[in-house]
């Protein structure tokens, strides 16, 4: 069940973290004549837009550019697909090149997430140069895919790209999840998620841009995707460094006053129990959190969707070039895809935040998901029908990543759960791209029956596995109320301190 913390305020459970975020704690005004509940909103509020213009822009922009150098091999495999100055054909690269140098990179990243958590968990490297530090390394390793002149030379390239990214979608997940309530966690996940998606929505302008510089200082058009994308994300890793903030309880004065530090760590505790070093929830053993059915679970659904997303960026460019359109044309084509996932996560994620509930609205997701996959399956002639349900696909898949998150986020409480539940939910839910970088197999183009039969049997699955975790925080909540309506008030308050309730 919950995990072990300190006795915290039932003020979460009466006042539902009203979405004004002013719950618990009172602030002595400062003005006789202005009351004490209006200038405690102001705080809150203040607090609120500093948090929503520091830390969701600048984790966002480090996702973003982190998805956009994880996704640019697509758009520079497609510009000269069968050609023998593309990616594949000059590198020399066998039958299964690319779908190697896709999975190769996720087997270092996949194992370091959770331990690049812990290591952020206990600070003592400063967030800023964590997060910073490793995004600038990427950018060098990034721009070393353009200057490769060899398979084996990539192959090294992505799989020390992998080294290097691990710690940043699990930091910067961590982090939000640090500054954020339950209740408010859902849309700024949304919102990281959405910045993620901007990255290949840009990069196929970009890719469409870039074509024009084919042999420009001797490098085929394809390198220099690699080489430019690159100096943005050394460029971005400087900003992140300086404008990256501690943890809430360390706040530079330059992000929150002192006043505001400690109003947040209140509303912080009412949400999610007591953090600090030494705290009970600090306290619980690492093995307990490692086998903690909560996070399996909802990584697993995580994993399901990630199926889907990893096959639309991997493969996307190359199914629409195999449509009908020419590989530039095509690059611009994947860009209202993107687009419908961005606007799709905003209004989905908006009403799980307003209405409170997550797993009704990611059920209707993977509903969406499943059209998407059946049209391919069906393989119907139409072109334009299959582009159709690349949208489906899109428009279903990315918010539940988002409501993932933030479901996890809300159900898990600790510093040292939430490192090990984000970081597990990254990393072991981008296994996904193990799958979707074999399945799509050259020589069954263009039906690709196994990639897409294996689709959508994983969207299958996760509706089978959101249900389940569904009746399971129900079921648990049930008897929690069961067991608290027998006690005393002293037993009750004891029994509080061991258990709390889930979100679902």
């Amino acid at each position: 069940m919950g995990e072990v913390l300190k006795p915290v305020p039932r003020e979460e459970e009466r006042l539902d973290e009203k979405s004004n975020g002013s719950t618990g704690g009172s602030v002595r005004s400062s003005f006789p004549d202005v009351p004490a509940e209006e200038e405690e909103r102001k705080l809150d509020r203040a607090i609120r837009w500093k948090r929503d213009l520091v830390i969701v822009p600048v984790m966002g922009v480090l996702y973003m550019v982190l998805f956009l150098d994880r996704t640019n091999i697509a758009n520079a495999r497609s510009l000269g697909i069968g050609q023998p100055n593309g990616l594949e054909g000059a590198l020399h690269m066998p039958s299964n090149g690319y779908n190697t140098a896709l999975w190769i990179f996720y087997i270092p990243f996949v194992l370091a997430e959770v331990p690049a958590n812990l290591i952020l968990n206990l600070n003592k490297i400063r967030p800023g140069i964590w997060l910073g530090g490793q995004m600038f390394l990427l950018g060098v390793l990034g721009m070393c895919q353009g200057l490769t002149r060899s398979y084996g030379g990539l192959l090294v390239v992505r799989f020390l790209l992998g080294v290097f990214e691990a710690a940043l979608p699990a930091g910067a997940t961590y982090m939000i999840s640090m500054y954020y309530t339950r209740r408010e966690a859902a849309v700024r996940f949304a919102w990281f998620f959405n910045f993620a998606l901007a990255g290949p929505l840009f990069s196929g302008l970009l890719a469409y841009a870039l074509q024009n510089l084919d042999g420009v200082s001797g490098y085929q058009g394809w390198r220099w995707i690699f080489i430019i994308e690159g100096l943005a994300t050394i460029f971005v890793s400087v900003f992140v460094i300086w404008l990256c903030p501690n943890f809430p309880q360390h706040a530079q004065s330059w992000f929150l006053t002192a006043r505001e530090r400690d109003r947040l760590v209140h509303l912080l505790e009412v949400s999610r129990g007591a953090e600090d070093k030494g705290s009970a929830a600090d306290n619980v053993s690492i093995w307990k959190v490692l086998i903690d059915w909560r996070i399996h679970l909802l990584t697993m659904c995580f994993f399901c969707c990630d199926v889907t997303a990893s096959s639309i960026a991997s493969f996307s460019p190359t199914i629409l070039t195999e449509l009908g359109w020419v590989s530039t044309i095509a690059q611009l084509m994947t860009m209202p895809v993107w687009a419908s996932g961005i606007v799709s996560t905003f209004v989905i994620t908006w009403l799980t935040s307003h209405l409170n509930f997550r797993a009704p609205f990611l059920l209707f997701a993977i509903c969406l998901q499943l059209i998407g996959w059946c049209i391919m399956v069906a393989y119907v002639p139409a072109p334009g029908v299959r582009y159709l349900a690349l949208f489906f696909m899109a428009a279903g898949t990315f918010p539940q990543m988002s409501i993932l998150m933030g479901w996890l986020s809300a159900n898990l409480r600790g510093r040292k759960y939430l490192a090990v539940g984000m970081g597990w939910m990254v990393g072991f839910g981008n296994c996904a791209n193990f799958i979707s970088s074999n399945v799509f197999i050259t020589t069954e183009r263009p039906r690709y029956p196994t990639g897409f039969a294996t689709g959508l049997a994983f969207t299958l699955l996760g509706f089978v596995l959101t249900s389940t975790a569904f009746a399971l925080l129900y079921l648990s909540n049930k008897k929690r109320d069961r067991m608290r309506a027998k006690m005393t008030d002293a037993q009750r308050e004891s029994y509080d301190e061991l258990y709390f309730k889930f979100v679902y």
